[in-house]
């Protein structure tokens, strides 16, 4: 029987920006990180109010087709709880369409409000990680961003397909990151398409470059968690790096000189945004030709996962 949430009940749901394949995972590791979207969600008596502060406000839909919105729906529904009336405030920090996970961020945020509105009137109903990295996913189509910033730290995701309906399980577990371990952050201005960088990647690889990579993958695993001084070797790719550099030319120049000065560096997600991963402080030279460049240089905490209050 469905439950109808009462008026007045108010949430806000803290939810990090997250950085998919880390190199060699592709669709499979993700990191969590600390940039922010917060997103508030208040009952009311009837219809619904979507403001948005920030990334994107000016470009995504203030009404019931808001990827947030529609991810509040569909928690409640999942709870078996109903709301008369929504009022949801959206405070963007994430870039969009720069490889940072904000459509992620977005639904996980949503669920996660929506879970924190039934968590106050029916915690029998509420959702467990499980079933938000399974919901998250399901607006995504690939668990690796979505489960980041359900889980946090790192985070190695995969899909279980049922032979017969064809049905999608995604599932995640996390890793604990080194605490020796930075992250930083390059973000240039132009903005890209994962459907137009995924769409330059090959249907077929050569066996060697898989093998190549199954073996970086769970190397990564390795220098995340336990030896950090593996994390160059451990972030080398032959998958899908190279094959978006023609869409990428930033976003390679800056993979290629960080990793000339030491730095593991990589392709975030689709790009066009570079991550870098090391144990030591950013040299001031190199931030200096970065923002030179026209790419922001952020420094960020490997974050845990959303927080609802």
């Amino acid at each position: 029987m469905t439950q109808t949430l009462p008026v007045g009940l108010s949430v806000t749901a803290r939810v990090p920006a997250s950085s998919a394949n880390l190199g060699p995972g592709f669709d499979c590791l993700g990191l969590a990180l600390g940039l922010y979207d917060e997103i508030t969600v208040t009952t009311t008596a009837s219809g619904l109010d979507v403001r948005v502060e920030g990334e994107g406000a000016q470009e995504v839909p203030w009404g019931p087709s808001h990827l947030v919105v529609r991810a509040v729906e569909r928690g409640l529904e999942a709870a078996g709880v109903w709301a008369d009336g929504l009022d949801v405030v959206c405070h963007n920090v994430i870039p969009h369409s720069r490889g940072l996970g904000s459509s992620a961020s977005a639904a996980v945020g949503g669920l996660a409000a929506a879970n924190g509105l039934v968590r106050k009137i029916a915690p029998e109903r509420v959702l467990d990680d499980e079933q938000l990295v399974q919901l998250a996913s399901e607006f995504e189509g690939h668990p690796d961003n979505a489960s980041a910033s359900v889980l946090g730290g790192a985070v190695v995701s995969w899909t279980e397909v049922e032979v017969d309906s064809q049905q999608r399980t995604y599932r995640a577990v996390n890793l604990r990151v080194h605490p020796d371990i930075k992250a930083y952050a390059f973000v240039p201005s132009v903005r890209s398409s994962t459907a137009h960088t995924r769409g330059l990647l090959p249907e077929l690889v050569p066996h060697r470059d898989a093998a190549f990579n199954v073996s970086r993958a769970a190397l990564a695993v390795v220098a995340l968690t336990e030896r950090p001084e593996l994390l160059m070797p451990a972030t080398q790719d032959l998958l899908h790096q190279a094959q978006r550099a023609p869409a990428l030319p930033l976003t390679t120049k800056w993979v290629a000189a960080l990793r000339e000065a030491g730095i593991s560096a990589v392709v975030s997600g689709a790009g066009p945004t570079v991550l870098a991963l090391t144990t030591s402080a950013l040299p001031d030279e190199l931030r200096a030709a970065a923002e030179a460049d026209d790419l922001t240089v952020l420094d960020l905490e490997i974050a845990e996962g959303v927080q609802v209050d």
